[in-house]
């Protein structure tokens, strides 16, 4: 008899996790993204009442990504409290052969559904410097883009809400020939001189506590 109770209490517990499972997808709801998209900028001059300098702007290599979030009918509100958009960027290792992986995650907040939104990250001048050798940015440093989306910290199932370039196949920085490299950091806009530049087309990046 205890066995029996011991087995309908399991069998009641999984039917439970499962049915929590199926709701957290389900208020995932449905993300599209568009293929990642690379582009050259120069650093940009920010004017205001302070004394004018001579410089010259260097490059920065940009990547984005556009992000549709979509939720059922049923949900009641015009945004998501936070998507969170995984960036893995492949480089030629500047230091010998091989390709490594650069990698960042970042989380938005308040993310609007129904809309446009565009995520991206950047390489700085440093960074293009120290990976090429040069000062001009060459967009063949880099490889290759993907990532992943996340509703609510969930993952989306089926692949859904992951994103890579054009030529790749899904899911290919997992693969075991790549190493992290953790010498030449991914950005966040919130991170360059661009954070205050076009700002309704990307999402609110969450702020860091301090």
């Amino acid at each position: 008899m205890k066995q029996y109770k011991l087995k309908a209490f399991l069998s009641a517990a999984a039917l439970a996790a499962l049915t929590m499972v199926s709701n957290v997808h389900a208020q995932a709801g449905k993300v599209t993204t568009s293929d990642p998209k690379y582009d050259v900028l120069q650093s940009p001059e920010v004017g205001g009442n302070t004394m004018r300098k001579n410089w010259k702007p260097k490059d920065w290599l940009e990547a984005e990504v556009n992000v549709k979030v979509e939720m059922p009918r049923s949900y009641p509100h015009k945004f998501v409290d936070s998507v969170t958009v995984k960036w893995f960027v492949a480089i030629d290792n500047p230091d010998g052969k091989g390709v490594l992986l650069l990698e960042k995650e970042v989380e938005y907040v308040n993310f609007p559904v129904g809309e446009d939104v565009y995520s991206s990250v950047y390489l700085s001048p440093a960074a293009i410097l120290r990976l090429s050798g040069s000062d001009r940015a060459n967009k063949g440093i880099i490889k290759a883009i993907g990532g992943e989306v996340l509703v609510n910290g969930t993952s989306l199932p089926d692949d859904k809400g992951r994103y890579f370039s054009d030529g790749e196949k899904m899911g290919w920085w997992t693969s075991g020939s790549l190493s992290r490299y953790d010498r030449v950091p991914l950005l966040s806009k919130d991170e360059t001189p661009f954070k205050f530049l076009w700002w309704d087309r990307y999402a609110e990046i969450k702020p860091e506590r301090r």
